[in-house]
């Protein structure tokens, strides 16, 4: 008999997924072994610890967001226990997993539309390494697993038109879409409204092909019932008012801004000269039908351009800000484009062949990214929506390089026969890829804390081994650990202002106040509430932290807030950079 071998295309699709997955996990561990970012770690992990203690968020407790990830780590604390290295795993294997996943789609949204797909697809994918989800910021983060969850239904949806819409799988699908909204809700509400609306237009448009027009429907029933099933679990659970309380009427209040603010990343004059370059290009390349080498090169260089200046900008930027922006302001250029270049197709393609998601997806995929807006624009929000980025390229390139397998311009080519959709697409992905390495690197997009200062020092305790921190942050926290362990009762209640440690995570404590972090944009108490809050849960112990790893002043009027609370808790030492309060009289 004859033996079944894999097929080369087979083993070499093996061997680049490995390169990708590997290399983009590798540079997750990486960043965690050179730096931590105490405020966003500790707000995940010790709101985490919490559920796994048994709090119920919303009900219990006050939290801005939703609960998946946190759901997740909590999770993974039950099962593994409470050592932070587990949580790198964790953010290292789903960086890899989520580049994987997007190779996957660039490839299926370019096989049979260009020539080279496999060898494009690839090369689209590399930058990943750098800007993968879990790559720029590399601890687990409610952003970076939503991304996660909208490629893998992205993913699904592909294969389900591959497949002609199978009824179970459809209905399967269709409750996927619903996950993202779960993990963080102005993104997954956007990605699931306009995908729910677009499968609601395909099924219109293709209403005479019953089974398409059913596996739509199937899919758009499989979300309305995984959508059912969320909110009774969460009305059985935390309640659906304090729920929606909390991550909708709550968050809208602390974090969402003005509708000026969200128009402007649009309103960069330089994208003039971005979207006119790659227009001019994608002009020139469709008009170039006699394959002369000239316009060949111009309509590459054209079309590369916007890309290839975040490199040059490395050399002509003396600012880091200004070298970061460059990279950043790719963002509304990109949306703008692939948003012209899928109507065109749409247009174009639906006349000559029924539309498809593939066809709609960029549409879904622009409202998903303006949803992140909401939170931080381009500057905050990307960091983790690089894998939509690529695929919008994708996309867009899909359009623009179809020329090449439908016209005798095939032929033309730039070096040595090489296509020019190959040229155009290695010089996009090397500048991506350098401009991404010194992204993060250079942890621009993490300038809010300080990353720099200081001699690198790892943790010594067991809950925290691999924890790496640049600084006095991880000597002074273990001082106040053996400070608590050797004079603080467990069964004490203890309030830590402003809460940017691991300190219940790695004490084992069970926290006692309702709020772990007071930042504005998590924290519901005023000065006297928090004050009024501590007599009634009978907390014996205050916490100072007077020098954070973050900058600025996250505590709102925290003068205030402290002129309060030292009136019923008196000074007891001093430890570094913390100052430890006892409530008067209870010694």
């Amino acid at each position: 008999m004859a033996e079944n071998k894999p097929s080369p295309k087979r083993v070499g699709d093996w061997l680049l997924g490995a390169i990708l997955f590997f290399a983009t996990a590798a540079v997750v561990l990486w960043q965690n072994l050179r730096l931590a970012i105490l405020w966003d770690l500790s707000y995940i992990l010790e709101t985490s610890y919490r559920i796994s203690l048994g709090d119920v968020p919303y009900r219990d407790f006050p939290l801005p967001f939703a609960p998946l990830t946190f759901l997740t780590q909590a999770a993974l604390i039950k099962l593994t226990g409470r050592v932070i290295f587990h949580h790198v795993i964790y953010a290292a294997l789903a960086g890899g997993v989520a580049t994987l996943l997007t190779w996957r789609i660039i490839f299926h949204l370019l096989n049979e539309k260009v020539h080279s797909a496999r060898r494009i697809a690839f090369l689209l994918s590399v930058p990943l390494v750098f800007l993968g989800i879990y790559s720029v910021f590399p601890h687990p983060f409610y952003d970076c697993d939503c991304t996660l969850t909208i490629l893998l239904a992205i993913f699904l949806l592909l294969q389900l038109q591959r497949k002609n819409f199978p009824p179970l799988r459809a209905f399967l699908t269709g409750a996927v879409l619903v996950v993202p909204m779960f993990v963080k809700q102005n993104v997954g509400l956007a990605f699931l409204a306009a995908t729910v609306v677009s499968l609601a237009f395909l099924m219109t448009f293709d209403r005479q092909d019953r089974r398409r027009a059913l596996g739509y429907a199937w899919t758009i029933a499989g979300a309305a019932s995984g959508f059912a099933l969320a909110l009774a679990l969460i009305h059985f659970t935390a309640g659906l008012t304090n729920y929606w309380h909390w991550t909708i009427q709550f968050a809208a209040e602390r974090r969402l801004p003005p509708l000026p603010d969200l128009l402007a990343v649009y309103a960069d004059p330089q994208m003039i000269w971005r979207i006119g370059a790659f227009l001019g290009g994608a002009l020139l390349f469709s008009l170039n039908r006699k394959a002369r080498p000239v316009v060949t090169l111009l309509s590459v260089f054209l079309v590369a351009l916007p890309f290839v200046w975040t490199v040059a900008a490395l050399f002509t930027e003396s600012d880091p800000a200004d070298r970061a922006d460059q990279l950043l302001a790719l963002w509304p250029f990109v949306l703008v484009v692939s948003f012209a270049f899928a109507l065109w197709s749409l247009r174009r393609d639906a006349r000559i062949e029924r539309p498809g998601i593939a066809l709609a997806l960029p549409f879904i995929l622009i409202a998903t990214v303006n949803g992140a807006f909401l939170s931080q624009q381009v500057w905050g929000s990307t960091y983790a929506l690089w894998p939509l980025f690529m695929i919008l390229c994708a996309c867009t390139f899909s359009v623009l390089f179809r020329e090449e397998t439908s016209t005798a311009s095939q032929s033309v080519t730039v070096i040595a026969r090489v296509p020019a959709s190959l040229v155009t697409v290695a010089l996009v992905s090397i500048s991506l890829l350098l401009s991404g390495w010194y992204y993060v690197w250079s942890n621009e997009r993490l300038s809010y804390v300080k990353l720099s200062e200081g001699e690198m020092v790892r943790s010594t305790l067991p809950e925290l081994a691999g924890l790496s921190v640049r600084g006095p942050w991880i000597r002074e926290f273990e001082g106040l650990v053996r400070f608590t362990q050797q004079h603080i009762p467990v069964e004490d209640g203890l309030l830590m202002i402003p809460g940017e440690d691991l300190f219940y995570y790695t004490t084992g404590r069970r926290p006692r106040f309702p709020a772990l972090m007071f930042d504005h944009t998590v924290n519901p108490f005023s000065p006297e509430g928090i004050q009024r809050l501590a007599r009634d849960r009978n907390i014996r112990w205050l916490v100072v932290k007077n020098k954070l790893q973050v900058n600025g002043e996250p505590v709102e009027d925290e003068a205030r807030l402290l002129a309060l609370l030292r009136q019923d808790f008196q000074f007891v030492q001093s430890l570094g950079v913390y100052d430890v309060y006892h409530r008067a009289g209870a010694l």
